[in-house]
């Protein structure tokens, strides 16, 4: 009887198809499948051409990009040598998740079953479309579809004889087992848990630790949004970066937050502990320390302050004590609950912490081994360059607007990095970020004649102001730049900076201040005011022209 072996792999950005493909690697084993879950740029693609059935799920980016973790398993399957047949013995399905207010919906999905169909692979079903557009987000069509792909699957693969699917009430092992190390056990010094500057460039698995010069805040006082510009020194990183490219800075949650779930969990936030996979050959989470301390767990990996997914529910109700939470949490997990969940979570955002505190009977019960299963990592957070190296040698600078608003709960909403990153003060002492640098979208002209116009209202601005830096120390002029805020006096970024340059004739700059007068003016008035100036950079400059939100 063929081995029943089934291979899950992902491309994720956000989480969700990260997400999704764990659950179909659940189900594999409610299903007795040996099965494997994995990121597409982890896996050896070279192995692809032996494998008997294979599950993709991927989610599309920006303007139908592949997700960071699988861009170098798209190259690769896009090599034209790649012979014909060399996958005739895959039997595969592919489910996409997207959004249709986007116009290349599902497109890496829709292009990788193409590609794999020419390469000699045998579709199980129709490529699945999810769309976080629906109602009830991509589930409304990824749980119909996950249950004709199981009859397709089980229909290749029967049961062994004598064995049933295992049945949802029915709890599976954790992914890990959290060994607790005596607490008279020597204890390894603290660098253990300090991001060291690793010998290569820094990246995703090695981030640097860099040191905050500068924390400023850039609005007024009185401005309803604390926008910060924060300066990082990079001495010794390795870290080279040009104009368009971005930081990706790794948050953590604080320690009130930390505290909190701590004491609902009624974990020891000092104890140590060192992880054990479950399954022979799963590899041990990266970034996290081996031995490791609760709270390190907790402040930086586990993400506590995000809105909690379908499958965090379904887990808890598992450990659920209570009847009337775990009934609760049951529906919660269902797919004729999505709705409910969705006005539950989703439209308040609602934190995990704050989902827990509404658990509180099961919250206590939950085993620590499963942490790492209920609760996702921490995600890094992107932000745009504003600063050049021409202008600012070993030092990085970004604007970051601080995340806080308010919705039907009665605590206000607010975003985990920028709020982090905004309560670094560097007077406390030696204060680190761990960060390392991605290449940007945004590609700048390498003719010194060619022209740029820039549109870039608010903290939108910040690219531009890397480009900017860097085309002034390289002695470009055509640079012409529309910036749009609320305010001239309260949120107008770098404005003596903006005029030192056209004062020297570096900078055409045209603003757009919304609120200053009665009728509302954005940059999209300046731009059709100034209509001939852009035509004739357009049609005889050859102008390229750059657009950020």
């Amino acid at each position: 009887m063929a081995e029943r072996k089934l291979l899950v792999l992902f491309g994720s950005q956000t989480g969700t198809a990260q997400d999704t493909a764990e659950r179909i690697g659940r189900e594999a084993k409610r299903r007795h499948f040996r099965c494997q879950v994995e990121a597409l740029d982890s896996y050896d693609v070279a192995n692809l051409i032996h494998e008997p059935l294979v599950v993709f799920v991927c989610a599309t980016t920006g303007q139908g990009d592949p997700p960071d973790n699988m861009k170098m398993f798209w190259r690769f399957l896009f090599r034209k040598n790649l012979p014909a047949g060399s996958l005739c013995q895959l039997d595969y399905a592919v489910l996409g998740l997207g959004d249709s207010s986007y116009p290349k919906f599902n497109f890496v999905a829709k292009k990788l079953h193409k590609r794999v169909l020419q390469l000699g692979g045998n579709p199980l079903l129709p490529v699945a479309l999810g769309d976080d557009q629906h109602d009830l987000g991509p589930d409304a069509v990824v749980d119909p579809w996950l249950m004709a792909l199981w009859d397709k699957i089980l229909a290749l693969y029967p049961l062994p004889p004598g064995l049933e699917i295992i049945s949802p009430d029915v709890r599976l092992p954790p992914k890990y087992t959290l060994h607790y190390l005596p607490e008279d056990s020597p204890h390894p010094g603290s660098d253990l848990l300090r991001p060291t500057a690793p010998q290569d460039v820094p990246c995703e698995l090695h981030p640097f630790a860099a040191r905050v010069v500068s924390n400023q805040r850039v609005t007024a006082q009185s401005h309803f949004q604390d926008v910060r510009l924060i300066e990082f020194d990079i001495t010794g990183s390795g870290i080279t970066f040009s104009a368009g490219d971005v930081v990706m800075v790794q948050p953590q949650n604080c320690p009130e937050d930390v505290q909190q779930f701590c004491q609902l969990l009624r974990l020891e936030p000092d104890r140590r502990f060192v992880l054990e996979p479950t399954e022979p050959g799963t590899p041990l989470p990266p970034l996290l320390p081996q031995p490791c301390t609760v709270r390190y767990l907790v402040t930086h990996y586990l993400d506590i302050s995000c809105v909690p997914r379908r499958s965090f529910f379904e887990l808890l109700s598992y450990f659920s004590t209570n009847e009337l939470e775990r009934e609760k949490l049951q529906e919660f997990s269902s797919a004729q609950g999505q709705e409910e969940l969705y006005s539950y979570c989703n439209r308040p955002r609602r934190t995990t912490l704050e989902a827990m505190w509404d658990f509180p009977h099961t919250t206590c019960a939950i085993p620590a081994d499963y942490l790492l299963d209920l609760i996702p990592r921490i995600r890094p957070r992107a932000f745009s360059i504003a600063s050049s190296m021409l202008a600012h040698p070993e030092r990085m600078q970004i604007l970051v607007a601080v995340v806080r608003y308010r919705t039907r709960l009665s605590k206000p909403r607010r975003g985990l990095c920028s709020t982090w990153l905004a309560s670094l003060s560097p007077e406390q002492g030696d204060v680190r970020v761990p960060l390392w640098v991605k290449e940007g979208g945004m590609k700048f002209p390498a003719d010194p004649a060619t022209p740029v116009i820039m549109i870039g209202p608010g903290t939108g601005v910040a690219p531009f102001r890397a480009v900017i830096q860097e085309r002034v120390a390289l002695g470009r002029r055509g640079n012409c730049l529309f910036f749009g805020c609320r305010h001239k006096s309260k949120d107008f970024y770098w404005q003596a900076e903006w005029e030192e340059l056209v004062t020297k004739g570096f900078l055409t700059l045209f603003t757009a201040f919304s609120r200053d007068q009665e009728e509302k003016v954005y940059v999209q008035h300046r731009i059709r005011e100034n209509g001939r100036l852009v035509w004739e950079l357009l049609s005889s400059g050859n102008a390229h022209v750059y657009l950020a939100g």
